[in-house]
């Protein structure tokens, strides 16, 4: 693989420690990158990821998309020469699952009926 087709990358957790810097192609899809995260994740931290799904990556204040690759989602004027890109991981569980996880924690309602006659 050429050298000027590698890209240096590091990613910030929200507790502003990071994982990498790792070497990645620029061909590489932002999904592929999420999976690297979920493998390296630290295991001593309160918040983790289910999976991959649950991961968000921001990099230059845009949420990147699964299917586009390293390359794509470069800011046009670049990291300083040397250094590694830096992108910030969030954790933000799927809808899904979130939705599922309200309606259990809710107590069934009870049917009333109030009325005020003045």
């Amino acid at each position: 693989m050429p050298e000027d087709d590698l890209v240096e990358l590091k990613f910030r957790l929200y507790d502003g420690t990071d994982i990498g810097p790792i070497r990645y192609s620029a061909a590489s899809t932002v999904a592929m990158l999420k999976e690297r995260i979920l493998s390296e994740w630290p295991r001593d931290e309160k918040i983790t990821p289910k999976g991959a799904s649950d991961l968000r990556l921001i990099s230059g204040g845009r949420i990147l998309e699964n299917h586009k690759t390293i390359t794509q989602c470069q800011m046009p004027f670049g990291e300083l020469p040397g250094g590694a890109m830096t992108m910030h991981v969030v954790v933000q569980p799927s809808v899904t699952s979130a939705k599922t996880e309200k309606r259990v924690k809710e107590q069934p309602r009870k049917a009333s009926c109030s009325c005020c006659i003045l």
